[in-house]
């Protein structure tokens, strides 16, 4: 089990990095023209650098803790928060008509946060 959850944690945080990079480097113009990021013409470049700022501290957030050893808690925290960010962004994309794509691409990443949230918080948590 611990190894499945270090997987969803490594594969979330990935995630993570590639959008909030993409978020707070990219030009919006060229995030708006880009297959699922239209939602990004419409939303202020403030509201999407914030955005990907959040993304950048859920991938710290999601192995930095456990790899370190200090509040080790805050994994399944974080990722009990993605899954908040997760059902944000298929609102985004349902309002935005971008399909059911990107729904069903937030939807995975929602079950494997829920999976890492679940398995860190009662399955095998990590222990002091």
């Amino acid at each position: 089990m611990n190894v499945a959850l270090w997987i969803a944690a490594g594969a979330l945080a990935l995630v993570a990095l590639v959008g909030g990079v993409s978020k707070v480097f990219v030009p919006v113009e060229k995030l708006a023209g880009s297959p699922g990021g239209e939602w990004t013409g419409d939303a202020g470049a403030g509201v999407v650098r914030g955005l990907g700022v959040l993304e950048l501290l859920a991938a710290i957030g999601l192995v930095v803790p456990a790899l370190v050893g200090v509040a080790p808690v805050m994994v399944p925290v974080t990722a009990a928060c993605w899954v908040l960010l997760m059902i944000g962004a298929m609102v985004t994309h349902v309002r935005h008509g971008d399909g059911a794509k990107f729904v069903g691409l937030n939807l995975a990443y929602l079950a494997l946060a829920v999976f890492l949230a679940w398995g860190r918080f009662d399955l095998a948590p990590f222990t002091a």
